[in-house]
């Protein structure tokens, strides 16, 4: 076997085995709306499927993705969002009845590695707002002009820290 194939090919495996790493899953309400940040290591270029799930009593319910079929109950209340490290599943009219484990998996499509996944407990009375912080936090970008325009302002001595 050519050395250079080889090498290409323990590249490639590496490259899979490491491109679907969850990395944190949290819940918060927006209005009457539950949204789940699943946020992961997006290190391949290969697709990669997910599934957001809720288990209550001991029954899983497929909410949203591409690995599993949704329950019809879900469909219509359900809306994701994703960018290139996170995605947001949002549970629209989130009641008592809704309260169990959450879950987001992520696997590399057409691959048999094991499936990589994070939990949230959810129970509507402990969930916090999703509010200021959580915004800033997804988009760096708004707390990078932030801080610089603080630095600009202090330059210019018209902010005095």
């Amino acid at each position: 076997m050519n050395p250079a194939f080889g090498i290409a090919l323990l590249l490639a495996v590496l490259q899979v085995s490491r491109g679907q790493k969850v990395t944190s899953l949290t819940a918060c309400l927006v209005n009457q709306n539950l949204r789940l940040d699943c946020r992961h290591e997006n290190t391949t270029t290969l697709p990669v499927q997910y599934e957001f799930s809720l288990t209550r009593e001991k029954k899983k319910h497929v909410l949203f993705g591409t690995m599993g079929v949704p329950e019809h109950a879900y469909r219509s209340r359900t809306n994701l969002t994703s960018n290139y490290n996170i995605k947001v599943l949002y549970l629209a009219n989130f009641t008592n009845k809704d309260e169990g484990t959450y879950t987001c998996e992520l696997r590399i499509s057409g691959q048999q590695s094991a499936p990589n996944y994070r939990n949230v407990s959810v129970l509507r009375d402990k969930l916090v707002k999703c509010e200021g912080i959580s915004l800033l936090a997804q988009n760096t970008s708004w707390l990078l002009l932030l801080l610089l325009s603080l630095s600009l302002l202090q330059a210019t001595d018209f902010v005095s820290l």
